[in-house]
């Protein structure tokens, strides 16, 4: 990563409080349970860099989901991981899985991880999302934040939900992160 990228990332962390409260050892892994049945393991994404995006089907937002698509399809196979985290906890998601992954999938044609739905904030927030909580001081105040993991699953950088995933202020945090 240049120096401008670097502390542009890091810039972007401390201003959302996503720098970490401590030592930069390797975060912990963490399952969630898939859309489709199953589970998404976070160590699976070791050794390259992950953006874990809390999504919402009835949102304004939810055209980025064709962006999110568009990474995978286009950095996946150079070692980028997508994942959706579909959150009814701002009151905009369809009532159950099936119907998520339903919507996506003929709306805009998603293929990339999704999880189940699940909350990211407050008392009940999935185990990553307390966990980055805890550790960072952040936690999603709408749908569509995203948050980008170095390849250790160490938070490096976070965009609130009106930067689009493809943004060049995030395609400059990841790519430095990507495998060589």
């Amino acid at each position: 990563m240049n120096r401008r990228h670097a502390l542009a990332a890091l810039a972007s962390a401390a201003a959302l409080g996503l720098v970490p409260r401590g030592a930069r050892a390797e975060a912990p892994g963490f399952v969630f349970p898939s859309i489709d049945g199953g589970e998404i393991d976070s160590r699976d994404w070791r050794g390259r860099p992950a953006l874990v995006v809390n999504t919402a089907s009835l949102c304004g937002f939810a055209p980025q989901l064709a962006a999110m698509q568009a990474l995978h399809e286009t950095w996946g196979p150079k070692g980028l991981t997508v994942v959706a985290t579909p959150s009814n906890d701002f009151d905009q998601e369809l009532d159950d899985a099936k119907k998520v992954k339903e919507f996506c999938t003929i709306q805009y044609g998603i293929t990339l991880p999704m999880t189940d739905i699940l909350h990211v904030k407050g008392p009940g927030a999935h185990p990553f999302y307390a966990w980055l909580r805890e550790t960072t001081g952040f936690s999603p105040n709408w749908n569509f934040n995203k948050v980008l993991l170095d390849g250790s699953g160490r938070p490096a950088g976070a965009w609130r939900s009106s930067v689009e995933p493809g943004a060049a202020e995030i395609v400059a945090a990841f790519t430095p992160l990507l495998p060589a």
